[in-house]
C-alpha cells in the first residue's frame, strides 16, 4: 500500500515553513510503503496489531505522518514537541524565539535554537559557505519569501550582500550576537529536519524503538516497519510542477536507522521573460543557482544534517558534492541530475547501493 505525502498549495498564517524563504527544502512528494511482503503476509517480528499506531497531521504549514509501535496513543506529546520547535524557530510566529532575535532583541535562547544554530554553522564551514541561514534578505529580494520580487540589479544584490554570512553571528551563552544588525536569520532549510528529529527523539523517551516520522517529506526512520520488515520510502523524479499535483517514483530506498531528506528546486520556481528562476540562492553570489542537479536526497543519522546537506548541495552543483561525500563517510546521497546532452541522470553512493530496490 502506497502513502501519498502531499505538502498544501495555500500559504497560512504563521505556517513557516510551506512559504519557500531562505534555501527552503520544498520537497518531491515521497511515498512510504507500508508493507514489504508481496502476498500481504507478516513477516516474523510484525508488530501486534494493538501496538501499531498511526497519527497524521496540519503543522508547519504541511502534514505530518507518523507511525510508531507501542501501547496507546501519544499523539499530544508529539504535536507538543512540534509547537515548541515552531515557539522556537518559526520566523512566522510574532512570539518565537528566532523572530526575536531579528528584532534584536534581548532574549535568551533554548537549547533548540542553541542547537540548531550549532549545526548550522559546522555545516556552513564544511560546506565552505553553501549552507548559510543569514540569506533571507537574498530570498526575498528574489520573490520567494516574505516578499513579492525586487527590481533585481548589481548594487542591490551587492547591498543585501553586505548583511549575509555566518560569521556574522555567534552564540554567547545564551545570547545571540550579531554583528550587523540587519542580518536576519531564518533556519527553514535545518529546522523541519530538526522537527523531525525531535519528535523520534521523543518518541524514544517513552521507549519506541520502531518507528517513521514524516514532515513535510522529511524522514526519520528506527527499527521495522508493522510488518517486521524495513521501511520503503520512494524518492520522485523532478517533474517540474510548482502545484505538487505530478509524481513519479524514481527510486525506491530500504532503511531502517537512517534519516533522510530531499532538496528540489522542481517544485518551487517561476519563469520570467523565458528564463526559470530557482528558489535556492547562493549565498556567495546572491543570485539562484544554474547547477545540473534537480534533485538531491541526503541520508544520515539524523534528519537536520540530511537536511542542511541536502539544500547544500544544491548550492555546491554535482561534482563539489560528491566530493563532499567522499569526505563524509557519515553521509550518503541520491542525486537525480541532467547530463551533458540534456537527459536525466542519476548518481548515488556507493554505500547507498544496499538500500536501492532493483
Amino acid at each position: 500500500m502506497r502513502i501519498k505525502i502531499e505538502e498544501r498549495t495555500e500559504p497560512r498564517k504563521r505556517q513557516w515553513w510551506h512559504i519557500p524563504l531562505l534555501l527552503l527544502l520544498m520537497v518531491g512528494t515521497i511515498y512510504i510503503i507500508r508493507t514489504n511482503n508481496p502476498d500481504g503476509t507478516p513477516k516474523s517480528g510484525a508488530w501486534p496489531q494493538r501496538e501499531v499506531q498511526r497519527c497524521e497531521g496540519d503543522i508547519f504549514g504541511t502534514f505530518y505522518h507518523i507511525t510508531y509501535q507501542y501501547s496507546h496513543d501519544i499523539e499530544d506529546s508529539l504535536v507538543a514537541v512540534m509547537n515548541e520547535v515552531d515557539r522556537s524557530l518559526s520566523p512566522f510566529n510574532e512570539q518565537s524565539i528566532i523572530t526575536a532575535v531579528n528584532h534584536n532583541q534581548d532574549i535568551d535562547v533554548n537549547e533548540m535554537f542553541r542547537d540548531v544554530l550549532t549545526l548550522a554553522k559546522q555545516v556552513n564551514e564544511q560546506t565552505s559557505g553553501a549552507f548559510d541561514i543569514t540569506v533571507a534578505p537574498l530570498v526575498n529580494a528574489w520573490g520567494f519569501g516574505f516578499q513579492n520580487k525586487e527590481d533585481i540589479s548589481d548594487a542591490l544584490i551587492d547591498s543585501l550582500l553586505e548583511t549575509v554570512g555566518m560569521d556574522k553571528v555567534k552564540l554567547v551563552g545564551n545570547k545571540v550576537e550579531k554583528s550587523d544588525p540587519r542580518t536576519m536569520l531564518d533556519c527553514s532549510a535545518i529546522a523541519k529536519g530538526y522537527g523531525v528529529d525531535a519528535v523520534g527523539r521523543q518518541l524514544e523517551k517513552f521507549g519506541v524503538k520502531n518507528y517513521l516520522v514524516e514532515i513535510g517529506g522529511e524522514v526519520r526512520m528506527r527499527g521495522t516497519n508493522p510488518s517486521g520488515a524495513v521501511w520503503r520510502v520512494g524518492i520522485n523524479k523532478p517533474i517540474d510542477d510548482p502545484t505538487g499535483e505530478t509524481s513519479e517514483i524514481e527510486q525506491v530506498v530500504e532503511l531502517s536507522n537512517l534519516s533522510m531528506a530531499t532538496s528540489g528546486n522542481y517544485r518551487n520556481f517561476y519563469e520570467q521573460d523565458g528564463k526559470k528562476y530557482a528558489h535556492t540562492i547562493d549565498p556567495k553570489t546572491g543570485r539562484p543557482v544554474q547547477h545540473s542537479i534537480l534533485s538531491s536526497t541526503v541520508f544520515a543519522s539524523d534528519c537536520a544534517t540530511a537536511d542542511a546537506y541536502a539544500t547544500s548541495f544544491m548550492v555546491m552543483g554535482l561534482d563539489s558534492a560528491r566530493q563532499l561525500i567522499s569526505r563524509h563517510p557519515e553521509l550518503s546521497a541520491f542525486f537525480i541530475y541532467t547530463d551533458s546532452i540534456g537527459n536525466y541522470a542519476t548518481w548515488h553512493s556507493e554505500k547507498m547501493t544496499k538500500h536501492l530496490l532493483k
